[in-house]
């Protein structure tokens, strides 16, 4: 049987994110959350492998404790088990420590692994740096922004498009594979999987001690990133009021903004306006 890990995430059900701008790290407690949409991918395409094999789905996640709620989700979507490592020692962890975390979680609860999934990135933070640092951390290969995984015999094969072109690529097991954000439409929980996966007793908590971390482990403080800055871009308008005849209008819009909408269209705007386009 194939024994698959997900890493999933819970990020914030909000547009602008809750920073909390003295430690550079989100507050996560005062927005609603939900399955980040990567890790709902990389969830979809374990399924689908375990569809056509027999296979074993663990969903592991990393949070706070309501980030319990998503490990729900997995498991009413068809994941078998699910682990939350939370800790007040684990909060505020950059993407090496969380890296490193997550690597000690598997090393100890699933030696025998055969395929690890994450998401290609998450949309707080967009690093795209936790599923390459955990195969690191783990010493195993990994394929990132794949649009199609699939088993063979003792190896994965994934489709991918990166710059322009389509790859296909083959890995031996163990390892670990990031699914893109464009790849397999998540399925939705049907109702008797909802019922089910909330009276299950198979999601474990697991925290820092558990883990083997001593007591002066913290993460915040250990991480090597630091946030100088968390700030929101702030959009600004400019209004012009455009007097006198058209041609003289138009000549001053080409002096002014010429560049700028030749730059969009990729065609000199002179010509452009010339050919009648």
């Amino acid at each position: 049987m194939l024994n698959i890990i997900v890493c999933i995430k819970q990020v914030p059900m909000v547009s602008e994110l809750p920073w909390d701008s003295k430690t550079g790290t989100l507050r996560r407690e005062v927005a609603p959350g939900m399955l980040d949409p990567a890790s709902r991918r990389a969830l979809e395409a374990a399924l689908r492998i375990k569809a056509g094999q027999p296979a074993r789905i663990s969903a592991v996640a990393m949070g706070p404790p309501m980030a319990e709620e998503v490990l729900y989700e997995a498991k009413a979507l068809g994941a078998d088990t699910g682990i939350l490592l939370t800790d007040r020692k684990m909060a505020g962890a950059d993407t090496y420590l969380t890296s490193f975390i997550l690597g000690e979680l598997i090393r100890r609860e699933f030696p025998d692994f055969d395929l690890i999934l994450c998401g290609s990135q998450t949309s707080d933070s967009e690093t795209g740096q936790v599923g390459p640092q955990l195969a690191e951390e783990l010493g195993i290969p990994d394929i990132g922004y794949a649009r199609r995984v699939t088993i063979v015999n003792s190896s994965v094969k994934v489709e991918r498009h990166v710059d322009d072109y389509f790859e296909v690529l083959e890995m031996d097991l163990p390892g670990l594979v990031t699914v893109d954000l464009a790849a397999y439409q998540p399925r939705y929980a049907p109702l008797e999987g909802l019922q089910a996966a909330f009276e299950s007793t198979d999601i474990r908590i697991i925290n820092a001690k558990a883990l083997g971390l001593d007591n002066t482990f913290n993460a915040l403080k250990d991480s090597p990133t630091r946030i100088i800055e968390v700030f929101s871009p702030t959009a600004r308008k400019e209004n012009r009021v455009l007097k006198g005849a058209v041609k003289k209008i138009v000549d001053g819009l080409f002096a002014d903004y010429g560049k700028v909408i030749s730059g969009a269209l990729g065609k000199d705007l002179k010509t452009y306006a010339h050919d009648g386009e």
